[in-house]
C-alpha cells in the first residue's frame, strides 16, 4: 500500500461511520414518529389531564360534585369537537371522553366523589396486568400495539426476534410503572379524601407515562429495524404483475 492509498483508505471509513450514524440518527427519528403518533404526543397528554384537573379544582374550591362532573365532561367532548374541526384524528380525546363519562356516572350512581376516579384506576390497573399476562404469552402487548405503526403489524413474532426482545422489556416497563402507580392511588382511594387523591392522581398522570415511553424509545432504539410487511406486499404484487405481463 502506498502512501497515496492511505487518505483514500481513511476517507472510506470516515464515510462508512458518517452513513451508520446517519441510519441510526434515522432509526431513532422513524421511532420518536412512531411513538408519538402511537401515545398521542403533548396535545394526547394535555386531553388526558384537562378533564382531571378540572374536576378536582372545581371540586377542591366548592365541593360541588355535579358541577365538577359536568364540567369534566364538558370540555372533553370541547377537546372532541375542536379536533373535528381541525379534521385531526379523534382516537385520543374519544377515548378520553369515555374515560371521563364512565367516571361521571359511577360517580353520580354511588353519589361518591372519590369514585369519578375510580373507572380509570381500574383501567389501569387492567392495563398493567395486560402488559405483563401478554408478556409471558409470547405477545408483548406494546408490539401489538405499536407493529402496525411501524408497519410491521406481527412479523416481529417470527421474523424478527431482536424486536420481540424489545418489545417485550417494554412491556414489562409500561406494566411495572402502571402497576406500581396503581400501588399508590389503591390505598389513596380509601384512606384519603377526595380532593388529595385527585390531586395526587393528577400529579401521576405524566410523569410515569413519560418514562414508560423513554423506556419504550430505548428499548425499540436498540432494537433490529422493523420489517416493513406492506412494502414487501407491494413488492410481492409488482412481480406477479410483471410476470403476468412477461407471460402474455
Amino acid at each position: 500500500m502506498t502512501s497515496l492509498d492511505k487518505p483514500t483508505t481513511d476517507t472510506d471509513d470516515t464515510a462508512d461511520i458518517q452513513d451508520a450514524a446517519a441510519a441510526e440518527r434515522d432509526a431513532r427519528a422513524v421511532t420518536e414518529a412512531a411513538l408519538f403518533e402511537a401515545f398521542g404526543g403533548v396535545r394526547g397528554m394535555v386531553e388526558t389531564v384537562l378533564p382531571g384537573l378540572l374536576f378536582v379544582t372545581i371540586y377542591t374550591i366548592n365541593k360541588d360534585l355535579h358541577l365538577s362532573a359536568i364540567a369534566a365532561l364538558g370540555v372533553s367532548l370541547l377537546l372532541v369537537v375542536v379536533r373535528l374541526v381541525m379534521r385531526d384524528t379523534v382516537k385520543h380525546a374519544f377515548s378520553g371522553v369515555f374515560g371521563v363519562a364512565f367516571g361521571v356516572v359511577f360517580a353520580m350512581m354511588t353519589g361518591n366523589a372519590k369514585d369519578f376516579y375510580l373507572p380509570g384506576m381500574l383501567y389501569t390497573l387492567g392495563l398493567g396486568l395486560a402488559y405483563i399476562i401478554t408478556t409471558l404469552a409470547g405477545v408483548p402487548l406494546i408490539g401489538l400495539i405499536l407493529g402496525p405503526v411501524f408497519k410491521e403489524n406481527l412479523s416481529w413474532r417470527t421474523r424478527n426476534p431482536g424486536r420481540k426482545k424489545a418489545y417485550a422489556k417494554a412491556s414489562y416497563a409500561w406494566g411495572a410503572i402502571l402497576l406500581a402507580k396503581c400501588a399508590i392511588l389503591f390505598p389513596l382511594y380509601w384512606w384519603a379524601d377526595t380532593a388529595q387523591l385527585g390531586w395526587v392522581l393528577v400529579t401521576l398522570k405524566i410523569p410515569p407515562f413519560l418514562l414508560a415511553v423513554w423506556l419504550t424509545w430505548v428499548f425499540l432504539a436498540k432494537a433490529p429495524a422493523p420489517i416493513d410487511v406492506f412494502a414487501e406486499m407491494e413488492a410481492e404484487e409488482k412481480a406477479r404483475e410483471a410476470a403476468a405481463r412477461s407471460a402474455e
